[in-house]
């Protein structure tokens, strides 16, 4: 979780022209709380597509995700769920009400569709920002479909690879589609990666994935997080601290 200002949730297309050119649309949503990136990918205009982490708007995000799929003329077939924090699954089940669609998420996160607090921190900014808008029970979609390591996928004529990566939370996973892009998720943004102070965070689990998940890929990849800017693989294995020696072979501070 990344916390960030309330504003404006925005669209805009993911990909450079040329990315276009291969028949991907590829658009993300900036969620007007913690600015959680929700992707929505489609093979092409006027075809089924798929969506990741619906996140936290007021009353939701639907009218904006609905936005993007009236624009290219999309039909939603399933919302991946990269973990179980509230500002990645805010709007799952009105999302998925909506359209008649599953939710998937890794098997030791779906407990928190239903229960989100359990991962937060009691009297949080989440918290607060949930007593604000008046909600305080949440639900499960009619459909969930639990995910586990290395399983695949074929959704909305994508080829998805699972990746279960604990340590922001037990459940964390990301998916590599195509092998060509990787949705992390909060495991790795660009120049940074997810926290492990909170509940159910793995400061231990983290450097394993970060060692076991992230470091194995190839370097062309394209990183679509959880929060913040696009980047590749590649390009955080240089620069990111977090994907060094120093840090992967560090002692654990306390507090971590």
């Amino acid at each position: 979780m990344v916390p960030t200002n309330q504003g404006q949730s925005r669209a805009t297309s993911a990909l450079d022209a040329d990315k276009r050119g291969f028949g991907v649309i590829l658009e993300v949503i900036a969620a007007p709380y913690f600015a959680t990136n929700c992707w929505i990918f489609a093979p092409a205009r006027n075809s089924e597509c798929f969506i990741v982490d619906p996140g936290m708007a007021n009353p939701n995000l639907l009218s904006q995700i609905k936005n993007v799929l009236q624009k290219n003329n999309l039909k939603p077939i399933a919302t991946l769920v990269t973990h179980g924090h509230l500002d990645h699954t805010f709007s799952v089940f009105p999302l998925a009400k909506e359209y008649d669609i599953p939710a998937l998420i890794h098997v030791s996160d779906r407990k928190l569709l239903a229960e989100p607090f359990k991962a937060l921190n009691p009297g949080g900014e989440s918290q607060q920002i949930m007593q604000s808008l008046g909600v305080s029970k949440f639900f499960e979609p009619d459909e969930v479909q639990e995910l586990v390591d290395n399983q695949l996928l074929k959704i909305a004529g994508f080829d998805i690879e699972v990746l279960h990566a604990p340590g922001h939370t037990p459940g964390s996973a990301m998916f590599v589609i195509n092998e060509e892009f990787l949705i992390s998720g909060d495991v790795l943004f660009a120049g940074a990666i997810g926290r492990t102070d909170l509940p159910l965070g793995s400061a231990v689990d983290m450097r394993k994935s970060l060692k076991t998940k992230i470091l194995p890929l190839k370097d062309e990849l394209i990183v679509l997080p959880g929060h913040g800017e696009q980047t590749t693989i590649g390009r955080e294995r240089v620069k990111n601290v977090y994907l060094q020696d120093e840090f992967l072979t560090s002692k654990i501070r306390q507090g971590e």
